[in-house]
C-alpha cells in the first residue's frame, strides 16, 4: 500500500465587485467569476467559496475559486 499522496498543483483567484453602490450585485459577481474561469481555459474547478465582508456601504461579497489544470488531475 502506498501511503504517499499523489502531488498535484492547485491554484486560486478571488473576484469581487468594485466598491460602491453595486458592490453587492451578486449576478454581476457570478458573471465576472464565470468569465474568469472561461479565460483560464481547460481547468478543473475544485472549490468555490463565497465570502461576505460587511462595510460601511453594506455587504461586499467576493468569491474565491480553487482550480487545477486538467492535465494535473489525471
Amino acid at each position: 500500500m502506498n501511503d504517499t499522496p499523489s502531488p498535484w498543483l492547485s491554484f486560486t483567484f478571488s473576484r469581487g465587485n468594485p466598491a460602491g453602490p453595486d458592490q453587492a450585485n451578486y449576478p454581476a459577481l457570478l458573471r465576472a467569476v464565470a468569465e474568469s474561469i472561461e479565460e483560464l481555459g481547460d481547468i478543473q474547478v475544485t472549490d468555490l467559496v463565497l465570502h461576505n465582508e460587511i462595510t460601511a456601504d453594506g455587504d461586499w461579497p467576493s468569491i474565491t475559486v480553487y482550480y487545477a489544470p486538467r492535465n494535473d488531475m489525471d
